[in-house]
């Protein structure tokens, strides 16, 4: 095998997934079980005005994310999936969940603010 540009990129997306992993399934842990809304449809640090409504949403983007990566790893590591599928998979789970997490943020404080008055 020779050692190139690809060969690193391969590496460190499966690397990567170790800790987005990990980070995905405490945020839906948080929400779930210890009820702490403090990272739910986040817009510039700031949580809307009422996170709970909105917990569900983020705590299911977060367990479906942090899943389907955790399977991706364990997929890897057996050699169950080619480098196609599992990188195929990394990928599509970060940018899904990156997007659902954003609309959702954008939607949470739009609802909030209301309509604007003309």
């Amino acid at each position: 095998m020779l050692f190139d540009i690809s060969v690193a990129v391969t590496w460190l997306l499966f690397l990567a997934l170790f800790p987005m992993a990990f980070i995905w399934l405490r945020r839906a842990w948080r929400i779930l079980f210890k009820r702490d809304f403090s990272e739910v449809a986040v817009k510039r640090g700031e949580p809307p005005p009422d996170p709970e409504r909105w917990a569900p949403y983020e705590m299911t983007i977060n367990l479906l994310a942090g899943a389907v990566a955790v399977v991706t790893i364990v997929g890897v590591v057996l050699g169950a999936l080619s480098y196609d599928a599992w990188t195929a998979m990394a990928g599509t789970t970060i940018w899904c969940k990156l997007f659902a997490s954003f609309a959702l943020s954008r939607h949470a404080h739009m609802a909030a603010a209301g309509r604007p008055k003309t």
